[in-house]
């Protein structure tokens, strides 16, 4: 099957790995524009156009998903499928180019976990399982008809990191599996359900602050929700701290949520929440490194007592 493939971050190299190295044809991919990235502000390209230029592949880098230029090139290599992941919402002239339409990758079991951070609202709502779905896309985003889904087990101790990779690799595979089936005839698309649907709205600055009246659980699930990147992060002395991975400790302390309530700088600090408290293992204080909780005392003025804001 002839393919245009269309994402942009890492997340989705592997996809088109797979697919590049498969029976089928990838005509070109279609990308964000280079911007600048990183603390040099560096302009550079994404890493599916680094990766389509190391496999000799055109990359189509338009701005506007709309623009003539853009369709009447995508037109011209006449796929018979566009794959998605992780890109852009298309507009209805560009998903009903190619003769079998267009499908997307979703890192959910959809209808759950619609929208732009589905792996970081699972961890985040403490779920034991989440998934993958490919699906037809249609005018509303995520709404399409269902092809494959494939469950995907949360670890105790996956953060988005480490689930960001198990998905990305299983979910190649399972694009891979629903080109096959789209090719042979064998997927019967199902619609989804609306009303079992539920949201995974965008990150914003305001999702990572900690609010230690918290319970400790549902605390550590928005650090593993969160880490390595954007973070979970509090405040002291008016500086930034991303907290990175801890550990839920059943104690209860006369002490408001957000005190310290164990200082050691031989093993780190603990912090008392709305409920039990949190034993801090790795962090990054604002301008350094990431550290344990034990250099960080080391380092930094932390006793038993001092609380931080929430």
């Amino acid at each position: 099957m002839r393919l245009v493939f269309m994402g942009t971050p890492e997340f989705a190299v592997c996809s088109l790995e797979l697919l590049y190295s498969s029976k089928h044809e990838v005509l070109a991919v279609v990308t964000s524009p280079d911007k600048p990235r990183g603390r040099g502000r560096k302009v550079s390209p994404t890493a599916i156009k680094q990766k389509a230029l190391n496999m000799g592949l055109p990359a189509l880098q338009p701005v506007d998903l709309k623009d003539d230029e853009f369709i009447i090139e995508l037109k011209r290599y006449n796929p018979d499928l566009i794959a998605v992941v992780a890109f852009r919402i298309l507009p209805e002239i560009v998903y009903d180019l190619p003769r079998y339409g267009s499908i997307n990758l979703h890192a959910s079991l959809l209808p759950k976990y619609r929208g732009a951070a589905p792996i970081n609202w699972a961890l985040i709502n403490g779920e034991i399982k989440t998934g993958l779905t490919t699906f037809f896309l249609s005018k509303k985003v995520d709404t399409g008809d269902i092809l494959l889904k494939r469950e995907v087990e949360i670890a105790a101790d996956d953060d988005f990191g480490s689930l960001h990779d198990k998905m990305m690799v299983s979910g190649a595979e399972l694009l891979l599996e629903t080109i096959d089936g789209i090719e042979d005839g064998s997927l019967k698309p199902q619609p989804q359900s609306h009303i079992m649907a539920t949201k995974a709205p965008k990150l914003t600055t305001e999702t990572g602050l900690i609010d230690w009246n918290q319970p400790a659980e549902t605390i550590r699930n928005l650090i593993r929700g969160l880490s390595p990147y954007p973070g979970a992060f509090t405040f002291s002395d008016s500086k930034k701290i991303i907290i990175l991975k801890a550990e839920v400790i059943n104690k209860k302390a006369n002490y408001l949520p957000g005190t310290i309530i164990e200082s050691n700088p031989k093993k780190g600090f603990t912090i008392v929440c709305g409920q039990n408290a949190l034993f801090i293992k790795n962090l990054k204080p604002q301008g350094k490194k990431i550290m344990s909780s034990a250099e960080y005392i080391r380092g930094y003025y932390v006793k038993v007592g001092s609380r931080f804001p929430s």
